[in-house]
């Protein structure tokens, strides 16, 4: 602890070194310490270093003030003002050696939830460092403790799947990204992100729906009102692109081609997004059609998916291996005979084409029970 007359004397110091409409924070911040209240203390911290005109101040602050008393207050909320002084380190080595002691004092088992937010603040310095290797240790050994909670606080989840994210960005790993980005959305108030950030984070959530090997579904992102931020003139194409292939219409997806090479990641996966974009259409040609009249022709299939007739059998298979479709081959027949279709976010002339099914089978039903009572009249007067 800190000598009263020392901190007088370094509050005082800092009062005057702050802008005039917040020097009046330092006479409550003394106050609260001299009384040892230190849960207003940390509150009143907290809504200094959030303030932009206290950047140069978070350093010295929390170096030779708030790490005298760091025990005596909540530690999520200790680490919390330790990383935004952290963000005023002259550059990354400095940052992560702060960050690295910082994670060292909370490693109690008591604040294991701040021991995971200094982690993985120190892992998304790592990442921007190139040290892939070392982000990835931090990142295992945070999540490994993650699961062993029954409850966190939010941002303490949001800080490890935007890391996690951003590391499998890195990697190139695009459908482990896409999962952690969209987890990482659910842990945060989405208007707090300046609109930039989001519209950044819905074009890369785009880029690597349509490019991944593992996703063909993405309806929750479809739903997500983070895709918004992309109706703009620029970026509206790649809005329309993912619908499109939710949808598997090829003649959209024509349309748009020619925006695919303002994306590089696009441009250099364009033979994959036709062979997506045909499978796409190819579960759309089953979806619209009912369960009764799922055994389809090759020929068939190429007209509909637009797909070469020599490359409808291996397109099925795909689709199949892939679990977009259950069914079987008749390849002597060429006809593919299909039984079930994996669900989808449906877009309004999808769920129009539903309804008309509805309709078609309600007529059905229908139809069964007058026949039904026609030929059975004999038994029902019985």
């Amino acid at each position: 602890m800190m000598d009263p007359e020392a901190v007088a004397n370094f509050l005082s110091e800092q009062r005057e070194n702050a802008p005039e409409d917040l020097q009046q924070s330092f006479l409550t911040i003394e106050d609260y310490w001299d009384r040892k209240l230190w849960h207003q203390l940390t509150d009143v911290l907290v809504e200094y270093f959030n303030t932009p005109d206290s950047a140069s101040q978070r350093l010295p602050l929390f170096r030779r003030f708030i790490l005298s008393f760091s025990d005596k207050i909540n530690q999520l909320k200790f680490v919390s003002l330790g990383l935004l002084a952290a963000s005023q380190c002259s550059d990354g080595h400095e940052r992560l050696s702060f960050l690295t002691d910082l994670t060292k004092k909370v490693n109690k088992p008591a604040s294991q939830d701040a021991y995971v937010y200094a982690l993985v603040a120190a892992s998304d310095v790592k990442l921007r460092l190139q040290d892939l290797a070392g982000a990835r240790k931090d990142l295992d050994s945070a999540e490994s403790i993650l699961e062993s909670f029954d409850s966190v606080e939010t941002e303490v989840h949001a800080s490890f799947y935007r890391t996690n994210a951003s590391y499998y960005q890195a990697k190139a790993e695009f459908g482990s990204y896409y999962k952690n980005a969209l987890l990482y959305l659910a842990c945060i108030d989405l208007k707090s992100l300046p609109l930039e950030d989001a519209r950044s984070r819905a074009y890369d959530l785009s880029i690597a729906a349509l490019i991944s090997d593992s996703i063909y579904n993405f309806g929750e992102l479809l739903l997500h009102p983070i895709l918004d931020s992309l109706n703009t003139p620029e970026h509206g194409w790649l809005r329309d692109l993912l619908f499109a292939f939710n949808r598997g219409d090829l003649n959209a997806y024509n349309v748009l081609e020619d925006n695919i090479s303002k994306a590089p990641l696009l441009d250099e996966h364009k033979t994959f997004l036709w062979q997506k974009i045909s499978l796409a259409a190819l579960t759309e040609a089953v979806f619209r059609r009912p369960p009764h009249d799922r055994a389809m022709t090759f020929q068939t299939i190429s007209q509909e998916t637009k797909v070469q007739p020599h490359e409808i059998e291996i397109l099925i298979m795909k689709a199949l291996s892939l679990g977009l479709l259950k069914g079987s081959i008749d390849q002597v027949a060429e006809v593919a005979r299909i039984n079930w279709v994996q669900p989808k976010v449906l877009d309004m002339k999808q769920i129009d084409n539903m309804r008309l099914r509805l309709k078609d089978w309600d007529s059905s039903v229908n139809q069964l029970g007058n026949w039904i009572e026609g030929v059975g009249k004999d038994v029902w007067a019985a």
